[in-house]
């Protein structure tokens, strides 16, 4: 940092004693990723207590709806690393056992009674909590829960016990509650709502079934969303090719496996390595050697480099402006219904995936964000200015970061109001009109067909 001097004029006109103000030097370097740092921080560990931004507000304001995008908790991995023992991970639940939480035990019974919730089409057909001695590909593990019925937890105090949102006696109405057809994101959706609800009834339980990763329900039909995540998934293999020390990795874990080095690539290895670094399980080893704490952090810091590189070249915000549209003008619909006095659901809950929360804060500007850890939760809140009512703001929270003017629709708002808060119209602008600008579009339909300027 350097020290810059500034001379403030008083009202009087008389320049007062000479005060030094700290400014960061903007031309530093920003400081190197460290991959292990960053695994942990994605693995999302529960340990200490969380400290969050959801629900705060000048006195006078009151929360009228709150809508949460969840990604599902710890699971095991999607893929195995050919010719190694998969990592030994329990998905029995087991209260004694680390990492718990004071309501497991409770969360074990209740979901083991659940035959009166409504579910849509497959949801019914899955199991309601993780049960395996040895998990299942992408099977939620007891750390996943923990983390969700943490965050049920939390948001419970803010939501219920402060601002009060649902009454004790709250009905299915309330509600809104979707989730894709995966066991890890159904039960993810049940732990949160396990803790946060005043009173978890399954008769009041009505989970939609949402097909698509990215939401888009009736409004999936866009080629030109397809064209950009094809660019981009180019853009992907030309960064990877061209990382000399990954390929040198590659080729000496495949000589540990014993498999060609295409083969090892194809399987994915860092979501296999993730799981192993997220539970403390040593990495595999076959008679050649073992995979070590190197090869991960070269894979690691690749996949960073990558999340960065991405950020900077537009093909992913392209993908994310049409991939996430539905979801958006879904979300803006119901608040502006909301704010008109309708009666309509005052907690939503979307159970999803990282594909699912990355574009949407891509969408929105959120440059800054991490990519989605294990049980990540992206707020919007509605609030009602007290002393004028028909004033609308929202707030945008992330991991209980209160992300709201990093977005790009209130990034200058910011500059010239005293309010913490963006005014409503601001993001249904946004939703309506502006997502299509960079498109020379006017409408959804039209951008899906246009490439962008």
């Amino acid at each position: 940092v350097h020290l810059i001097p500034v001379n403030p004029v008083r009202e009087d006109g008389l320049n007062p004693k000479s005060r030094k103000r700290i400014m960061p030097d903007l031309l530093t370097e920003p400081p190197a990723i460290d991959p292990l740092y960053e695994a942990h921080v994605y693995c999302n560990i529960p340990t200490i207590a969380e400290r969050s931004m959801e629900g705060h507000a000048p006195h006078y304001f009151k929360l009228v709806s709150v809508q949460v995008l969840i990604r599902h908790g710890d699971r095991y991995p999607l893929y195995a690393i050919p010719k190694t023992k998969r990592p030994d991970i329990d998905c029995m639940l087991v209260p004694s056992r680390k990492p718990s939480h004071p309501q497991l035990e409770a969360f074990i019974k209740h979901m083991s009674k659940g035959s009166a919730a409504q579910m849509d089409g497959s949801l019914s057909s899955l199991p309601r909590y993780p049960s395996h001695s040895l998990c299942e590909m992408g099977e939620l593990t007891q750390a996943g829960v923990v983390q969700h019925l943490r965050n049920g937890q939390l948001l419970r105090e803010i939501y219920i016990n402060k601002h009060k949102l649902l009454p004790s006696d709250w009905t299915a109405k309330q509600l809104y509650l979707e989730t894709t057809g995966k066991s890890r994101t159904l039960q993810s959706a049940l732990a949160l709502l396990y803790t946060f609800l005043p009173d978890f009834d399954w008769k009041k339980i009505n989970m939609r079934h949402q097909w698509s990763t990215i939401f888009c329900s009736g409004s999936c039909d866009c080629p030109m969303r397809n064209h950009y995540l094809e660019e981009e998934q180019r853009r992907q293999y030309s960064l990877r090719v061209k990382n000399n020390d990954l390929e040198k990795i590659y080729v000496d874990m495949a000589k540990i496996v014993g498999i060609p080095t295409r083969q090892l690539r194809a399987s994915n290895p860092i979501d296999s390595l993730l799981c192993y670094f997220c539970h403390n399980v040593t990495f595999p080893c076959t008679k050649a050697g073992c995979i070590s704490m190197e090869h991960f952090k070269v894979i690691k810091r690749h996949q960073l480099e990558d999340e960065r590189e991405r950020q900077e070249k537009k093909l992913y915000f392209f993908y994310a402006l049409l991939a996430t549209h539905p979801f958006l003008n879904q979300t803006a619909n119901r608040l502006q219904r909301i704010a008109e006095g309708k009666k309509e659901e005052v907690f939503v809950l979307y159970s999803a995936h990282d594909v699912t929360l990355s574009p949407v804060l891509s969408a929105l500007g959120i440059t800054e964000a991490r990519f989605p850890r294990f049980a990540a939760r992206l707020v919007f809140e509605l609030w009602q200015d007290g002393k004028r009512p028909k004033e609308h703001f929202i707030r945008i929270l992330y991991n209980g970061a209160d992300v709201t003017f990093q977005t790009s629709f209130c990034k200058d708002h910011y500059k010239r109001s005293n309010k913490p808060m963006c005014p409503l119209e601001k993001f249904v602008n946004f939703v309506k009109r502006d997502m299509f600008l960079i498109f020379n579009s006017t409408s959804y339909y039209d951008a899906c067909r246009r490439r962008a300027l």
